[in-house]
């Protein structure tokens, strides 16, 4: 429309010309004065707006998240009229998938819109873009268009609660009671009995047997350390092509909620997997709309603290099942640089020979090993045989109710 405008300008001043009307060039002259002043008006307006989104970047599985977008007038123009569109993630939004409205915005004025989302799915999100159109009050000009640049929103993994869980472990001097006095811990004391033949004299209690007048020795209370590195299997040829993105994701339950559990015990736990992380956009400087980056995740190795367990927790978030290289190989790699008495916990639907050979080899080397495989699993009756051949804790996940287990 905006084309057509000035050819009708130019005719009708002709014709004013021509006729020698002073009502039809006063007209020219008022139209005109209307074109530039719309034209300026809505290229202006647009320019002063800006929009502001405030949200968490992470929230745990299951949580509501709070969107705050403010859109404010920075210019002393106002905006007339102004449609605002933002885009939300299917998989969080808990109604449409886009918020339109049309506003109004006076100089250096804001509307604040506040919207929720939920974390029912882990991953990484995209906020927005947020794209603004505007114009002239009279909508002579053509609609001015901007775009607000999208911000990540990373959900972690669901995590089940779990009491009790069986992991073994060969460091000793560590503070989790255990019921093998092999592992006596003589910095826990937890009683006295008489001395009899055979006692270290290291364990003689002299205060107590002056006091008692019979030699007294000290009973140590058995504790364990639990240094635990998870691996998990993200390799789609290693998983059943039906199930592998249920079995996947069961996995990756399973390792969230067992680092969740070590990390609230005080102990030590890595992560090491074979998945493509999918990076946020804005740690590289990317454009806006392009694709995010895909890498295999370095492995974390055992450490302690909520800070650490964050930083699984979020990779775990991030990892994706794909095409990669075996968990066989991952294993070989990292294995020599675990610590002599450190807990394996596979957890893979692949354990074939060559698997077992390499965990075999991992054991002689004393690292213990715990065997979680999640989803169906093909000759499970023979790989548990297997399993308990070579002396390796067997648990199979079928769904996340096998969980309960774990949970008594």
């Amino acid at each position: 429309m905006s084309f057509y405008i000035p050819i009708f300008l130019i005719v009708l001043a002709l014709l004013a010309v021509f006729l020698r009307a002073d009502f039809i060039l006063a007209l020219v002259y008022l139209l005109l004065g209307v074109y530039i002043t719309g034209r300026i008006w809505g290229n202006r307006a647009l320019k002063n707006v800006v929009g502001i989104r405030t949200h968490p970047s992470h929230v745990f599985f299951g949580e509501k998240i709070p969107i705050q977008l403010v859109i404010r007038n920075l210019g002393f123009l106002p905006v007339v009229w102004l449609q605002f569109l933002e885009s939300l993630p299917m998989e969080l939004a808990t109604g449409s998938r886009n918020i339109r409205e049309v506003i109004s915005l006076p100089p250096h004025g804001s509307l604040e819109f506040l919207y929720i989302l939920e974390g029912r799915k882990r991953g990484i999100y995209n906020i927005g873009p947020l794209f603004l159109t505007s114009g002239d009050l009279f909508g002579i000009g053509n609609p001015q268009n901007t775009k607000i640049n999208s911000e990540n929103v990373i959900v972690y993994p669901k995590i089940i609660p779990l009491s009790k869980v069986g992991i073994p472990s060969r460091s000793p001097m560590g503070i989790l009671r255990f019921n093998q006095p092999i592992f006596e811990d003589p910095t826990r004391i937890r009683g006295k009995r008489d001395y009899t033949s055979g006692d270290s004299l290291r364990r003689v209690d002299w205060k107590a047997s002056a006091a008692s007048g019979r030699l007294q020795v000290k009973l140590y209370e058995p504790s364990i350390a639990l240094e635990t590195a998870i691996f998990l299997n993200l390799n789609a040829k290693e998983y059943d092509r039906y199930s592998r993105i249920d079995a996947s994701e069961l996995g990756i339950i399973v390792a969230a909620s067992l680092a969740s559990w070590v990390v609230g015990k005080r102990q030590s736990v890595g992560l090491y997997t074979n998945g493509i992380e999918v990076l946020p956009e804005s740690e590289y400087g990317l454009v806006p709309g392009s694709s995010p980056l895909e890498r295999n995740p370095l492995g974390l190795p055992p450490r302690k603290g909520r800070g650490h367990l964050m930083r699984i927790l979020e990779t775990l978030a991030r990892v994706q099942v794909s095409e990669t290289y075996p968990l066989v190989q991952l294993l070989r790699q990292e294995i020599p640089h675990l610590a002599w008495g450190t807990t394996l916990i596979l957890i893979s639907t692949n354990l074939d020979e060559e698997m077992f050979d390499g965990l075999f080899q991992a054991n002689r080397a004393g690292i213990k090993t715990m065997l979680i495989p999640c989803g169906p699993l093909a000759g499970a009756e023979e790989i548990r045989k297997r399993a308990r051949f070579f002396n390796f804790p067997f648990h199979h996940i079928y769904t996340e109710k096998d969980m309960d287990i774990w949970r008594k």
